[in-house]
């Protein structure tokens, strides 16, 4: 048996030992001749049950998540069963040339089994300690499953933000406050994720009311004016969309070719500026509402399509362009059913140098790939050249690439002809509306400052056209 390690576990090929915990192990040979062991070790409820294994899980360096869970009569959970993350086997349905994404998954049986009795005693029933894949305790740490921000961490965290110490400085001060990165129950990343999110709820005392206020007075002035906000479950301000009168009658006019881009970051809450585009008759962008998004998800876009449909009465386009953004292809298949969804060619092509700039046959890609988007004339025509050059260039491992052989019909320009697209097929339309706020707001605009500075940016740009 190795010597007890810092979490008070004992580990050797055949035994789970705790230092509170009685253990009863008892081999057994399952019937593809992995080993089994009945254990008899008492659990108080499930969080102490899983807790225990995520214990284990970090010692011997693999990560756990629940498998299922069946309830009794009662309706309360009184079987579980926690696995190796890495069991199971993912399927492809795929039969075009180009391979399937790489999995993790090994089909691993590593696990444990237990149940309930009728006084809410958790019991190990089983155990599975053999795994089929290689272990790293350098990498314990860096599992999802291990990874958190305890409440102390997060108040530091915050307060180091509010007095201007970089994500930077604020996490190697927590690593040599924990004695090096080993000891880290998280990485950088997720520091940062954290301080994202509350920046983007951070809002000044009235804000919020200062915002809704603003709107309103807007809608006295003119009727027609459009507003929504969106609140979370603690009723801060999450999303707000609004639009007027003027870009409500242009969507009539020229809503049939809409670009949607969220690149736009102004104010000091880090919050995305989304904005609708579209195209009139002098051939200039025209702006058919916006708004202030928390976060880029999918249940994000889904409220803020929703919304501008409604105040488009329910009028939906006819083709929609964006990035590769895959929240917002997913949100779009949820609300605009019948749109014709098309990826920003001009972002695919810009990719490339970061794509495959490590190649040695660079250039010869970056043609082919020009010359497949915009000569292709038929479809037989783009799937040979295509597959060609998979196989020429040994490209059969680029998840991107295959991504975008997936999605063809989405960004090649031969198979969206059929669908009027108003000569765009980028959102540098969008993309311009950006540079247009500028010299109007900036980083340390407040939320109700920013929807007033964009109303006098609006009025000059109408003053322009005219």
């Amino acid at each position: 048996m190795e010597p007890e390690n810092k979490n008070g576990f004992m580990k050797s090929d055949n035994e789970i030992v705790s230092d509170n915990i009685n253990v009863v192990d008892n081999d057994t040979l399952g019937g593809d001749g992995e080993i089994v062991h009945e254990v008899g070790m008492i659990f108080k409820d499930e969080k102490e049950l899983f807790d225990f294994y995520k214990q284990y899980a970090y010692v011997v360096c693999f990560p756990v998540r629940k498998r299922n869970l069946k309830k009794g009569d009662d309706g309360v959970v009184r079987f579980v069963t926690f696995t190796c993350s890495r069991e199971g086997r993912r399927s492809s349905n795929t039969n075009s040339a180009l391979r399937p994404q790489p999995t993790s998954q090994t089909d691993c049986k590593a696990r444990i089994s237990a149940s309930a009795d009728c006084h809410d005693t958790w019991r190990i029933n089983t155990v599975n300690l053999q795994h089929n894949h290689k272990t790293s305790l350098s990498k314990s740490r860096l599992f999802r499953c291990n990874q958190e921000l305890s409440t102390n961490v997060k108040r530091k965290l915050e307060l180091n933000d509010i007095a201007g110490i970089s994500l930077h400085k604020s996490f190697n001060s927590a690593v040599v406050e924990a004695g090096g990165y080993e000891n880290m129950t998280c990485v950088e990343k997720d520091y940062r994720n954290y301080i994202e999110q509350v920046r983007r709820l951070r809002l000044r005392e009235g804000d919020a009311a200062a915002l809704q206020s603003y709107f309103s007075q807007m809608q006295t002035w003119c009727l027609r004016f459009y507003f929504a906000i969106d609140l979370d479950d603690k009723s801060r301000l999450k999303n707000v969309f609004w639009t007027d009168n003027r870009c409500r009658q242009a969507y009539k006019e020229f809503g049939d070719v809409v670009t949607f881009d969220t690149t736009y970051l102004t104010n000091k809450y880090d919050i995305p500026f989304a904005h609708f585009v579209g195209l009139n008759h002098h051939g200039q962008s025209t702006l058919l509402g916006c708004g202030l998004l928390s976060n880029e998800n999918t249940s994000t876009f889904v409220w803020l399509f929703r919304t501008w449909l409604q105040c488009m009465h329910d009028q939906p386009p006819c083709g929609i362009i964006t990035g590769q953004d895959k929240a917002m292809q997913n949100a779009i298949e949820i609300v605009f059913l019948n749109t014709r969804h098309r990826w920003c060619l001009w972002h695919i092509m810009k990719k490339l140098p970061e794509k495959f700039g490590y190649h040695i046959d660079k250039s010869l890609i970056f043609s082919t790939i020009h010359g497949l988007a915009y000569d292709s004339r038929a479809v037989d025509e783009f799937e040979k050249g295509w597959r060609a050059m998979i196989d020429e260039f040994g490209l059969h491992d680029n998840d991107w690439l295959s991504r975008l052989y997936k999605n063809r019909g989405r960004w090649v320009p031969f198979f969206l002809k059929t669908t009027f697209w108003a000569r765009m097929s980028t959102i540098q339309r969008s993309e311009s509306m950006n540079t247009f706020f500028d010299g109007y707001v900036h980083l340390k605009t407040s939320l109700k400052q920013f929807v007033e500075q964009y109303e006098r940016a609006l009025r000059n740009k109408v003053e322009k056209e005219f």
